[in-house]
C-alpha cells in the first residue's frame, strides 16, 4: 500500500494580508483616477529665497550679488 501524501496547507501571514490589502488599494485607486495619486505633494519652492546652492549651479559669484 502506498503511504499517503500529505497537502501542505496554505498559511496567510498578517503580512501577505497586509501586503494584498495595499496592492489592493492601490489597484482601485489606479482604475479610479487613471494613474497613481501620490500622497506627498511637493512644495513649490519660492525664487525668493536666497539659495547658495542654485547660485553656484547658475555660475553667479556671491560678489555680484548686491
Amino acid at each position: 500500500m502506498k503511504p499517503k501524501i500529505k497537502m501542505k496547507k496554505l498559511r496567510i501571514t498578517e503580512a501577505d494580508f497586509m501586503l494584498a490589502n495595499r496592492r489592493a488599494a492601490r489597484l482601485e485607486e489606479i482604475a479610479r483616477h487613471g494613474r497613481p495619486v501620490s500622497m506627498r505633494p511637493t512644495l513649490h519652492k519660492s525664487k525668493k529665497i536666497y539659495d547658495r546652492k542654485r547660485l553656484k549651479k547658475a555660475g553667479i559669484s556671491f560678489d555680484d550679488l548686491p
